[in-house]
């Protein structure tokens, strides 16, 4: 029986990806903050769900625990727990900047460290971080995008220091997707004409993702177009 753990669960790209997990024959493991939805969701998949703050690492200890006591292993994990910017450069506080970087960047290092021991354990795994194309091309949620250039750095930088333990670690760099993150301004980003993809849409990228044999890879989702493993630039050092 092959089994997955979801951060951010709950709702959007992680609720797709554990409907489509679940479709398949997985069993499913839900972590979010809102126990209302995560339940609902949870009980929709046939799964187990876990509240839990992915910006403690005890919460990513315990929702690992837990997917380890229910399915004995854990095959694929997606740390894809994210909030929008809480704050800019004009509005700049410390708490707010916290927040983000709390959820979004510590959230996925916490998450990482603690899967690794039960996927080193078990021979390996596929690893999925959601970061964002903000986090390769920029965007005007500043701090939101910073976080997510650093979830792309975490990964290509980690996949070579986790390939002889068989673990597998790639970015999924959704463009706009209809998820809680944008739900104060969807309207205004249609009226723009700009295209929304279907969590759907993402979840299916997760799959093919960790299906996939590659590693360190950026992949971009957008509306309508299929995923997309963006190249890394090849510069070299100085000598």
């Amino acid at each position: 029986m092959r089994a997955a753990l979801i951060t951010g669960g709950a709702s959007g790209i992680g609720a797709a990806a554990a409907r489509r997990f679940a479709a398949r024959g997985m069993r499913v493991v839900l972590v979010d903050r809102d126990e209302e939805r995560g339940v609902a969701v949870a009980a929709e998949v046939d799964g187990r769900f876990v509240a839990a703050d992915v910006g403690s690492l005890a919460g990513n200890e315990r929702a690992v625990r837990a997917a380890v006591e229910e399915f004995g292993r854990v095959d694929v994990v997606l740390l894809n727990a994210g909030v929008p910017g809480r704050c800019g450069l004009a509005d700049f506080t410390e708490e707010s900047y916290r927040d983000t970087m709390r959820t979004n960047v510590d959230g996925v290092v916490y998450g990482l460290h603690a899967c690794l021991p039960q996927l080193r354990g078990q021979g390996g795994g596929s690893v999925v971080v959601t970061a964002s194309l903000a986090g390769l091309t920029g965007s005007p949620d500043l701090f939101y995008a910073t976080s997510k250039y650093a979830l792309v750095g975490l990964v290509r930088s980690a996949a070579p220091h986790l390939a002889a333990d068989g673990v597998r670690i790639n970015a999924l760099c959704p463009g706009l997707v209809g998820t809680p993150i944008i739900a104060g301004f969807r309207p205004a980003l249609e009226k723009a004409g700009l295209r929304i993809a279907d969590p759907a849409e993402a979840a299916a990228a997760v799959e093919t993702i960790a299906a996939g044999g590659g590693t360190g890879g950026a992949w971009v989702v957008q509306a309508g177009r299929p995923a997309s493993l963006v190249p890394v630039p090849e510069i070299p050092l100085a000598g």
